[in-house]
């Protein structure tokens, strides 16, 4: 009976280090990144000093270059590689505006699904599944606004890209509203930076490096911040019609 005991408890410290192991490979390469160094502007500086090469290789590959550009950025999507806002300029630079911006947006949203797919497996239900009435009930909350939260968390670039996947998978959000609300709140910061890319050439030229803050700037930043306000109005007005009907029950 106890060697039969010890057996399944074997098997469940196994089944919890695979449940785990994703997930862990993702933070830990994040944290080499971070120590390493992994910078925007010296990201740039590669560019900048293979601008040539980089376009005869697209044009070498021809129609297989979109798929080639977008694969590896689902590959730095999924594991949280901090060189998203690079890898966009460099889609601009190199397809021009929409579409580099289109193919940043597919990769982005496809490596975002993969990395949230792994962490609802991984560790999403068990989660919550042991989560206090306190959580439970922000879960709930969350869930039922799920698009509207997820757009905001999207569109503001308050938020990194990994938190936003993790936060999403905990809070377990249906697999289609996920994909489809990332596509939608990650649009304008996709095309600002393919933007930014596609007048890279004109910037190398003068010596200069791109303004990756330009999201920042209260131009972009106030736009963005009135769509994230205007996704939370229905929110807002279900909260405080709920807060009206309470005096009544």
């Amino acid at each position: 009976m106890d060697q039969n005991m010890a057996r399944a408890e074997g098997r469940s410290v196994i089944r919890d280090v695979m449940r785990w192991f994703p997930v862990l490979v993702v933070v830990a390469i994040v944290v080499a990144c971070l120590l390493l160094g992994v910078r925007t502007d010296t990201a740039f500086q590669v560019l900048a000093k293979n601008r040539e090469s980089l376009l005869a290789f697209v044009a070498r590959l021809g129609l297989f270059a979109p798929l080639v550009f977008i694969a590896v950025y689902v590959a730095v999507a999924a594991l949280s590689i901090p060189l998203g806002a690079i890898l966009t300029v460099t889609a601009g630079f190199l397809f021009d505006t929409v579409a580099g911006g289109l193919y940043s947006l597919l990769g982005a949203t496809a490596g975002g699904t993969i990395l949230f797919l792994i962490a609802r497996t991984s560790f999403g239900s068990s989660l919550q599944r042991r989560a206090g009435p306190m959580l439970q009930k922000v879960e709930a909350g969350f869930r039922e606004n799920a698009a509207n939260y997820l757009f905001v968390l999207r569109i503001v670039p308050l938020f990194p890209f990994w938190f936003v996947n993790l936060v999403s998978a905990f809070f377990g959000i249906p697999l289609r509203t996920f994909a489809l609300v990332s596509l939608l709140g990650m649009a304008p910061a996709s095309f600002v930076y393919a933007y930014l890319g596609a007048g890279i050439g004109a910037v190398i030229e003068a010596g200069r490096a791109p303004d990756f803050d330009i999201i920042k700037s209260w131009p972009v930043l106030g736009p963005l911040l009135a769509l994230a306000l205007l996704a939370l109005i229905p929110v807002i007005y279900k909260w405080l019609k709920q807060r009206q009907e309470q005096p009544a029950r």
